[in-house]
């Protein structure tokens, strides 16, 4: 009988396992959480459309809104929701940001309808021009111009 020297290792196969390690961990990785809730938005929001990514932001088109942006993984949050349109916002806009607020965070549609209008609503003479809440877990933040009004809606990264 022939024994083999503990010492002795075989190269090829050796170099055999890396090449499949290295196959194995070279395979295309999935999209992310952000751009899988875009497209979940676009296909769920009639006239929505997704646009560019940058800098861990989504860019987003809708008749509703003038600016529409999604973004992902901030220093205190984990999604957040941008939304910009004129200084007095029309029920379309409202309807617009509930229903992406719902499908984002994955709350009602009627809490998230709720929250973003008495932000916005809380805007005035004795409240300023910016407005801070939180409702519903959600965190929410209403700012207005002299033309233009937007609100920020996000969770916290611990929630």
């Amino acid at each position: 009988m022939m024994a083999l020297r503990p010492g002795f290792r075989r190269p090829a196969l050796l170099a055999a396992a890396l090449v499949t390690l290295a196959a194995v961990s070279a395979s295309p990785a999935r999209a992310d959480r952000c751009e899988d809730t875009a497209k979940q938005l676009a296909g769920a929001i009639d006239g929505l459309k997704v646009g560019i990514s940058a800098a861990n932001y989504i860019y987003l088109s809708h008749p509703a809104a003038r600016e529409l942006s999604l973004g992902c993984r901030g220093q205190n949050f984990s999604i957040e929701l941008y939304a910009k349109t004129d200084r007095k916002p029309k029920p379309e806009f409202f309807n617009l940001v509930a229903g992406a607020a719902a499908i984002i965070f994955t709350v009602p549609k009627d809490d998230t309808a709720t929250g973003t209008s008495r932000c916005i609503k809380r805007m005035g003479i004795l409240r300023g021009d910016k407005v801070s809440m939180r409702f519903r877990r959600l965190n929410m933040e209403c700012s207005r111009t002299k033309t233009e009004a937007s609100i920020v809606v996000t969770r916290g990264k611990d929630e």
